[in-house]
């Protein structure tokens, strides 16, 4: 359910299974192109109030009842989670309740947690009104994240903003009040850095503990500063980070996919918890070209077979968003931050790409004009 990229990895992991992959959408178009898709089914979207039951309709009439339902983006992800007992009686699920779930989709919560067990985080205030953003007392510059991303507008869309003085913050929080709620705005210190200090942890975990782990590092993302999407990821031995990952997702008792984001702060040093996203990330399939193929032990995990535990991760490996990659890329040149050799070394690093793929070429040819479409009526879409 949902995604784009992250969705046509995973159906692409699940090729040599013979596994009829369908997609249900109300989003992006892109995996339908995908020769591993089997069909797409447009629906109104998680956020219909009656989608449960949509969804449960679409079993029946499609005859997908048993059928694996795995939510590949933030909204799909809560409607799972929150009617897990009526979705259970129609697919076979691998998103947790909410009950269990709720501590790694909602960065206050996810923040505390963090906090609980050791784990460094952003410097956080607790804002939860405008009367409370007027009198705080903040080292600019701070930077203002929904909670959760549910929902589409323009402060979802761009994930976070950033204000530089007292005035901006003030207009941007109530403007963020307005779409999401006071109650669900994040107010955070900016964290200085840029690719070579945002790294992550992917894993796989079944019964409380991993059975398929990475780290990685986000070297370039678009736009350069506040990311709405990763553009060159790779491999890399990072102890910390994945001692950070397995102690946030024991705690919280995770099980499935999950990928966390820290920033490592250039200021002391110290790895800080940026984001939990439970379910696959846009570059998933950096896995198996590294030697971690998560689709199919993700896939034994839902049927209750016993999960192989995977290998080290091979390093050095990567994966590139080309098409907008190069946009980031001219960006940072053009700020001294990346030069020309170091950005051909990237590309021979490359062996899994965001939508190309020998065997699957068509979604690589349907995402330039999806890219250029995207970017042209966000920009409309996100003046504030």
């Amino acid at each position: 359910m949902g995604g784009a990229h992250g969705t046509i990895a995973l159906a692409r992991s699940l090729r040599g299974l013979d596994i009829p992959v369908w997609h249900i959408t109300d989003d992006s178009p892109l995996p339908r192109f995908s020769r591993h898709i089997h069909r797409t089914l447009k629906w109104p979207g998680p956020l219909d109030p009656y989608a449960a039951e949509i969804l449960a309709r679409l079993a029946k009439e499609h005859g997908l009842e048993g059928f694996v339902l795995i939510a590949s983006g933030d909204p799909e992800v809560k409607l799972i989670s929150q009617a897990y007992e009526r979705l259970s009686t129609v697919y076979r699920l691998v998103t947790q309740p909410w009950g269990e779930l709720s501590v790694a989709c909602d960065k206050r919560e996810a923040y505390a947690r963090a906090k609980e067990i050791g784990l460094f985080i952003p410097e956080s205030h607790d804002i939860t009104s405008l009367e409370q953003a007027a009198a705080a007392d903040l080292a600019y510059p701070v930077v203002l994240k929904p909670s959760m991303r549910i929902g589409r507008n323009p402060f979802t869309i761009e994930k976070a903003w950033r204000a530089d003085d007292r005035e901006t913050f003030l207009a941007l929080y109530e403007s963020a009040s307005g779409y999401v709620g006071s109650g669900n705005v994040v107010v955070q210190e900016m964290v200085p850095g840029c690719g070579d200090t945002q790294l992550s942890y992917a894993a796989l975990w079944d019964n409380g503990a991993p059975v398929a782990e990475l780290t990685a590092r986000r070297a370039r993302q678009y736009p350069i500063e506040f990311s709405y999407t990763s553009t060159f990821v790779e491999t890399v031995d990072a102890p910390d980070v994945l001692d950070a990952g397995r102690r946030f997702c024991a705690s919280t008792r995770l099980n499935g996919l999950v990928e966390i984001e820290f920033k490592r702060d250039p200021r002391n040093g110290k790895l800080k918890l940026l984001d939990v996203n439970p379910r696959p990330w846009t570059w998933f399939s950096l896995g198996e070209a590294s030697g971690v193929d998560f689709g199919p032990m993700l896939w034994a995990r839902a049927f209750g077979e016993t999960v192989t535990t995977s290998g080290k991760p091979q390093a050095g490996v990567g994966w590139m968003y080309m098409s907008r990659d190069i946009v980031a890329a001219v960006q940072m040149m053009r700020k001294g931050l990346l030069s020309p050799k170091a950005y051909f070394a990237s590309i021979l690093k490359v062996r899994s790409w965001a939508a190309f793929a020998s065997a699957d070429p068509l979604p690589a040819i349907a995402d330039a004009p999806l890219v250029i479409y995207r970017i042209l009526t966000r920009r409309i879409f996100v003046r504030r």
